[in-house]
């Protein structure tokens, strides 16, 4: 470890792999941080023990620059990379909706791009993170991008041709638990119990699942059969579920996200 890395851009993401990769063994001494507010230097250098510098700076003196940046800032911060950046530099876009042909395409040829989609668990070293190859991106390129990534969650390397599927299933799929955990506690008040205690059932069942379905190698429909007696409580909720087309639901919702994300790669915001 003794490349030099820079964070362009630390917001909730940016600051969860900078702490993932001080708890995976980076000094601090080869971590650069870039950030627009003064004050946010002063807290990024007082609790990691970083150097906050500029985006030029990032450019001159990193061999790894991770760009963290919203989608819609891009193209302004590859503006002030590209003067400065050599193509011995390794790009890590973490950038929903940019590809890799984008940001080539405004840095100097041949510059090595790999393309990575975080979700958000990442700040809990939970996240799932997939990675893509850009045109010059080697195996050696995608492997530091796992060791950063790594850091933080799990990895994957697909290609960029999945990404858009890749952000629908993970990149947003957090939001689509929350979504069923809001109601279900709904639910579950209308069925007599306090919210709190709705919830704090709900999210149990939910991390034991979870769990069960990593740790245990079974096909979720196996499990799901497992919970569902004959003529039981868990059958007739599962009926009411397909009588109200929530399968179907899912499916045009994650295709939705899908076509989404190819409308925000396409310039298309």
């Amino acid at each position: 470890m003794t490349q030099t890395v820079a964070v362009l851009g630390t917001g909730k993401i940016g600051e969860a792999l900078l702490s993932g990769m001080i708890r995976a063994g980076w000094r601090p001494a080869d971590l650069l941080v870039t950030t627009r507010r003064a004050d946010r230097e002063a807290e990024l250098r007082d609790r990691y023990g970083v150097e906050p510098v500029t985006n030029a700076e990032a450019a001159k003196r990193a061999d790894i620059l991770i760009l963290a940046v919203k989608p819609q800032d891009m193209g302004t911060l590859l503006s002030e990379l590209g003067p400065h950046l050599g193509a011995d530099r390794l790009v890590i876009s973490a950038a929903a909706g940019i590809t890799a042909a984008f940001i080539e395409e405004r840095l100097a040829a041949g510059t090595p791009v790999v393309r990575v989609m975080p979700n958000t668990p990442v700040v809990v070293d939970e996240g799932m993170s997939v990675i893509s190859a850009g045109r010059h991106a080697t195996a050696e390129h995608l492997g530091h991008a796992e060791e950063i990534f790594g850091g933080v969650g799990k990895t994957l390397r697909v290609p960029e041709s999945q990404q858009d599927a890749a952000t629908a299933l993970s990149g947003s799929g957090p939001a689509y638990f929350y979504f069923l955990v809001e109601a279900m506690t709904d639910a579950g008040i209308l069925l007599g119990m306090p919210r709190a205690q709705a919830h704090e059932l709900i999210v149990q069942a939910a991390i034991g699942a979870a769990v069960m379905l990593r740790d245990s190698g079974e096909h979720p429909v196996k499990l799901r059969e497992a919970v569902t007696s004959p003529a039981g409580t868990t059958i007739s909720a599962i009926r009411e579920l397909e009588n109200h087309g929530v399968r179907a639901a899912l499916i045009a919702a994650l295709e939705a996200a899908r076509d989404r994300s190819r409308e925000l790669a396409s310039g298309n915001g």
